[in-house]
């Protein structure tokens, strides 16, 4: 029988649910249904750790202890239409959902993050975005619980955005305001159907990954062929040219495709641990080669610091 926080069911040894479809679960799971349950969550384990769609996620073989939550109850996947083009969304609620909605409400802002897959949450706390935008761009208000259950509310300009980067880390992000642009419901639609199809095109979209599983590095230094100090330059352009593409362990591969994307080619025999390696193993290609540190984008949940 599960345990419980408050009267909600704590469900043990649950399995967590990533996009690479491999790895371990959770010792234990809850889905609060409103704040004050999630604040009886913190409680029991102010450490606790947040699922959201876990596209960006890969948890080790052994799993996580502790408490992990999905804040997938109707009190944090609501979206409300605000007046001057403002929308208040819950946190659980899906990137993909929410761009389609606006999109169609002819609400501009979000459709540069068309092909993103983030719950919202998720979203604001890495600062998810790519070649056309960030959620950054869109954010009024952020809502969260600090880890002792106080209730925290953040503008915009209180927020340090950064490149894949917020400092909401230490919060409980449940929900938020975005402020978006009326435009033309057809023109936004077109543009979300190129920037998806340009995705498409270039990326192993339905391939068991997380996306790209490293943030693109600021040279440190000029590096020939690749670009000059203080350059960002493309992590899948650097690990190509470190030779990468199509290298394997066990069930993981490198990309032919993209190199920025790691791969599980085999959800019923594969294992996180071999998608770790792979990861450690192209970092030190990369630093080998052209002296680059690579830093993940993709979260890993291990019961050891990864």
């Amino acid at each position: 029988m599960p345990a419980t926080v408050s009267d909600k069911p704590v469900f043990t040894k649950a399995p967590i649910p990533t996009w690479f479809g491999v790895g371990g679960g959770a010792d234990a799971m809850a889905s609060p249904r409103s704040l004050d349950e999630l604040r009886a969550c913190l409680a029991v384990d102010p450490a606790l750790r947040v699922l959201g769609e876990g596209a960006n996620l890969l948890v080790d073989d052994d799993g996580v202890p502790g408490l992990v939550v999905r804040l997938d109850a109707p009190a944090f996947t609501g979206v409300e239409y605000l007046d001057r083009g403002l929308v208040r969304v819950g946190a659980g609620v899906h990137l993909f959902k929410l761009i389609n909605q606006t999109v169609g409400r002819g609400l501009a802002g979000l459709e540069v993050l068309a092909g993103v897959p983030a719950s919202i949450g998720g979203a604001l706390v890495m600062n998810a975005g790519g070649a056309y935008g960030q959620i950054a761009d869109t954010v009024h208000t952020v809502f969260a619980l600090d880890r002792e259950g106080r209730e925290v509310s953040l503008t915009r300009e209180q927020i340090a955005f950064g490149y894949r980067a917020s400092g909401l880390d230490h919060l409980i992000v449940t929900g938020a305001v975005m402020r978006l642009t009326p435009g033309d419901a057809a023109a936004l639609t077109a543009r979300k159907k190129q920037i998806n199809d340009a995705k498409d095109a270039s990326q192993p979209l339905r391939a068991n990954s997380a996306g790209c599983c490293f943030k693109n590095p600021t040279l440190r230094h000029a590096v020939a062929g690749v670009g000059e100090a203080g350059q960002r330059v493309s992590a899948g352009m650097v690990i190509d040219r470190a030779g990468l593409k199509g290298t394997r362990l066990g069930s993981a591969v490198v990309s032919d495709r993209h190199a920025n994307f790691l791969l599980c080619e085999d959800r019923r025999t594969g294992r996180a641990r071999d998608i770790i390696d792979l990861i450690n193993l192209v970092q030190r290609r990369v630093m080998d080669a052209f002296g680059i540190a690579l830093e993940r984008e993709v979260v890993i949940w291990s019961r050891e610091s990864l």
